[in-house]
């Protein structure tokens, strides 16, 4: 079997970001290949754990993916205070003799967004809406690689990395099938402290709020990394549940057009024609120049304008999302400038030190708390989605009744479609087929 069959057949997306089907993402070869274990957001440990606990899996997918590639340069991207990590990679690089650099960021917002890397490491800003493979590179995630060198050794894609954190008794690193509830997972955390709480999917800058009602449908795929439990009048929760026609009346009334947001804006320091302070005086001012408003498509929703550099505590970032929903829904996409951009000349100084964004955040309680070693954590019941990526969902191939085992196929796309394959990931009996999930009950 070909390497990118076996990347298909495992069900392999992209296991840091949007969830893109990997097979379709190795296809062209590049002269950089880099692998980005800066661990974007605050708080996050998972990419952190895998690099000290498997370092061997990380350095041997690595050098399978960049001969697939023909990579000539093959680099893993990491922050400096990693010194546990850098030490035990190090140390497998020597005995492998292997050809993977490592390259040591600083710690500041947002070093393991995709673009910022890759300006960092080649040198070579992305163009605006254009991807990795403009300047000749492909970009993992570590989970990502380590699920590629998982199925070369034909192991499909079922067990998830969940570092499950904040207002929680045990705060733990967990290993959980795909599809465990969200509810199962915080309750081998200890539980919850406090009553009156929220929970965010991801980081707490770019992560998705999850209500206590929704924690026993809502479940683990391909793409969860953490469960950040804050109390629920915390200042993230509160921003992030702002209404969308509260954030949009705040943007026509209250913009004071200092344009910090651009200043700070990771996109515009490397050179991207994003502007947000004029996309929000252009919707404060009610005018209809579409090209200003189209800016908005190429923001990355870092949410450093929102979060952390606006004054006046009003929302570029959710204006720009809300505008993407607006172009999506008349078919445009950004067709700006496609040539190489330059960075500002003062992006160095505008760098956000991670250790500042934290206290801004009001999360400091939560910096460097202690995570438990890993627990595994052996569901009885799995909820597993059929579209755990980017891309069309997985057509399902069991039925009620059906017993399945793990690592069974369970639903699947077309070899050349954009989409990944859906494995089982424990044994036991099909109790639903819906058109969004599977449910299987191991205890049957």
């Amino acid at each position: 079997m070909n390497f990118l069959d076996a990347v298909y057949n495992a069900g392999v997306v992209g296991a840091g970001g949007a969830g893109f089907p990997t097979h379709l993402k190795m296809t062209k070869e590049v002269g950089t290949f880099i692998v980005n274990g800066a661990e974007c957001e605050p708080l996050l440990e998972v990419d952190k754990f895998l690099m000290r606990e498997k370092t061997y899996e990380l350095i041997k997918g690595m050098e399978i993916i960049a001969g697939n590639l023909k990579a000539a340069r093959v680099v893993l991207g990491l922050k400096k205070k990693y010194k546990v990590e850098i030490k035990k990679l190090s140390e497998t690089i020597k005995e492998l003799d292997s050809n993977v650099e490592l390259f040591l960021m600083d710690n500041f917002y947002p070093a393991g967004d995709e673009q910022i890397m890759v300006k960092d490491i080649t040198g070579k800003s992305i163009p605006a809406g254009g991807i990795p493979l403009d300047v000749d590179t492909v970009v993992s995630n570590v989970g990502t690689v380590i699920n590629v060198y998982e199925a070369i050794e034909e192991k499909p894609v079922t067990k998830k990395y969940v570092s499950v954190l904040g207002e929680v008794n045990n705060p733990v690193m967990l290993e959980v099938p795909i599809g465990t509830s969200f509810e199962e997972c915080i309750k081998r955390a200890g539980g919850v402290k406090i009553k009156n709480y929220a929970v965010i999917e991801g980081g707490p800058m770019m992560g998705k709020i999850v209500h206590r009602d929704e924690l026993a449908e809502k479940a683990v795929i391909k793409t969860t990394g953490a469960l950040i439990i804050l109390p629920e009048d915390h200042y993230v929760i509160k921003r992030k549940e702002r209404p969308e026609a509260h954030i949009l009346n705040e943007s026509r009334a209250a913009c004071i057009q200092c344009r910090m947001c651009t200043d700070m804006c990771p996109r515009y320091l490397i050179g991207h024609k994003l502007r947000p302070h004029r996309v929000m005086r252009a919707m404060g001012m009610g005018e209809q120049d579409e090209e200003i408003l189209k800016e908005a498509l190429i923001c990355c929703e870092c949410n450093v304008c929102e979060l952390f550099a606006c004054p006046m505590g009003i929302s570029p970032k959710s204006t720009n999302t809300y505008l993407k929903g607006v172009f999506r829904e008349k078919g445009v996409r950004y067709d700006g400038n496609k040539e190489i951009p330059s960075e500002h000349e003062m992006r160095d100084y505008r760098k956000i030190p991670v250790n500042r964004l934290i206290a801004r955040l009001n999360l400091s309680r939560y910096y460097n708390n202690k995570v438990a070693d890993l627990q595994e954590l052996k569901a009885d019941k799995v909820k597993i989605f059929l579209s755990q990526h980017i891309g069309k969902p997985a057509v399902p191939l069991v039925k009620e009744g059906d017993r399945v085992i793990e690592g069974q196929r369970i639903a699947e796309v077309g070899r050349e479609e954009f989409g990944a394959n859906i494995h089982a990931s424990i044994n036991g009996v099909v109790t639903k087929v819906e058109k969004s999930y599977i449910e299987i009950d191991g205890m049957v």
